[in-house]
């Protein structure tokens, strides 16, 4: 006994590897004072586990998994077993309802699902769709209020379709293929343009609607004020620079 409490003075703590009976994938490195009652251990497990204090056995296993001792007496300081690091606390769940019970913490197919029908669920207030919906038509509100209906239109009198034109930013070259209102987008007038090149984010088609027809990503749909057209050929693309 002299030398046990010998031990305790001197280490003051233990690394156990901590393992349950109905959690098959529970493995922790837990640190415990060897001061410490096995009553006080027990608690700090049913922290980590969900294990109730009253329905758990402890047994103490060395690094060759062979069982060294059953921790019975509560009253008994951890160090009075004599574990070292890397030993083996295997936790038995001996409360047959017990929470960890029935494998459903480690497999949640096991879990019986709330489910509740379109209909019923469209009649219910305050749910997060009527939230998303209700946000949703604010910020329209807002936009269509901050931006009027002709915004822009006079910057469109002389842009026609089949202009040639330049988009900036970037000096992008294209022709026009569309002016005028955008149902998808926000209020005001848009300009619709072909690039000479994959520039673009589309092929005429914007957030379900068809302005005009391009090939895939040569299209862009911008403000007018992007928007020069005039002489602007196509580039050719082996065209040097400098001579």
């Amino acid at each position: 006994m002299a030398s046990r409490l010998q031990k305790i003075e001197t280490d003051e703590s233990v690394l156990l590897r901590v393992t349950h009976s109905n959690l098959k994938t529970f493995s922790a490195e837990i640190r415990f004072s060897l001061q410490s009652t096995v009553e006080a251990v027990k608690d700090k497990l049913w922290r980590k586990c969900g294990t109730s204090v009253n329905s758990m056995s402890l047994h103490l296993y060395d690094d060759a998994n062979t069982k060294l001792a059953d921790l019975a007496d509560n009253s008994r300081p951890l160090g009075f077993y004599s574990p070292l690091d890397g030993f083996r606390l295997h936790i038995i769940d001996l409360d047959p309802s017990s929470v960890t019970s029935g494998g459903w913490l480690e497999d949640t197919s096991l879990v019986e699902k709330y489910t509740i029908s379109q209909e019923a669920y469209e009649k219910r207030d305050g749910t997060y769709r009527k939230f998303k919906d209700k946000l949703a038509s604010q910020n329209t509100s807002a936009v269509d209020n901050k931006i009027p209906d002709n915004y822009m239109e006079d910057l469109c009198a002389n842009i026609k379709v089949g202009d040639r034109c330049q988009v900036e930013p970037g000096d992008k070259r294209g022709v026009v293929k569309f002016v005028g209102r955008a149902e998808s987008l926000a209020s005001g007038f848009w300009v619709g343009v072909q690039y000479d090149e994959p520039l673009g984010k589309h092929d005429g088609m914007v957030k379900g609607t068809r302005y005009f027809n391009c090939p895939p990503l040569h299209g862009a749909v911008v403000r007018p004020d992007k928007v020069k057209v005039g002489d602007y050929p196509e580039r050719d693309p082996f065209e040097e620079d400098e001579i």
